[in-house]
């Protein structure tokens, strides 16, 4: 039986909120249960209907959802957040991701390529784009994300996969270069999350670059 997943929507406005509903009807495996108009709204909605997804704008009246994503986070710790946003500012995109976020959607991407993210992500599958991981480095090189245990507590094939994914290499490339299965690969990345106390695949890229852990060009 196919998995459904709860989703809550956060947006002010109504045709923004409109189309996520129409694309989110495309796929049965999205339950729409509430909207929000803005943060403090869809912090409270949380509480009542605990999705299993918030898709969050950004630029709301009165809180906003980054810090709406922040309060989340810590109150309900498995509850995916993905920010939406019409451009990719990022600045706006790191500050999510520090404050737990799992995932980014700009509004104007195609409705095709966000069921498919989507599905990544609530998969686990979700990768850093080529040009996510340059922008990675040179946000992240002087060191702005919180200490986490130390490299030298990974094991060479370990710290070898990071540098994949700092490179922004999907699953599929990085099996096939370390000529391992997919799933081992994810095995990888599950482990990595685990013993470095971090939450999704950009934090696991930005903790590679920190630490000097890049592919030799």
């Amino acid at each position: 039986m196919e998995n459904t997943y709860r989703v809550l929507i956060a947006d002010d406005h109504p045709l923004a909120r409109k189309a996520i509903k129409s694309l989110l009807a495309s796929d049965s495996s999205f339950l729409l249960v509430g909207e929000a108009i803005d943060g403090e709204e869809a912090y409270s909605q949380c509480k009542e209907l605990q999705p299993d997804l918030v898709l969050m704008d950004i630029h709301m009246p009165g809180m906003n959802g980054l810090e709406a994503t922040r309060l989340i986070k810590q109150s309900f710790p498995k509850i995916k957040v993905v920010i939406l946003s019409v451009s990719d500012d990022i600045a706006d995109l790191f500050t999510a991701i520090q404050f737990g976020a799992q995932g980014y959607l700009l509004k104007n991407m195609d409705p095709d390529d966000w069921i498919t993210y989507l599905h990544a992500l609530i998969d686990g599958t979700a990768d850093v784009s080529r040009e996510l991981a340059g922008r990675l480095f040179y946000q992240f090189r002087e060191g702005d994300i919180p200490d986490q245990p130390s490299p030298d507590t990974l094991t060479p094939r370990e710290r070898e996969i990071l540098m994949h994914v700092a490179a922004g290499e999907t699953n599929r490339e990085l099996a096939e270069k370390l000529h391992i299965s997919e799933n081992t690969v994810k095995n990888h990345m599950k482990n990595l999350l685990k013993k470095l106390y971090l939450d999704n695949r950009v934090q696991l890229a930005s903790y590679a670059v920190k630490h000097g852990l890049s592919l030799k060009k």
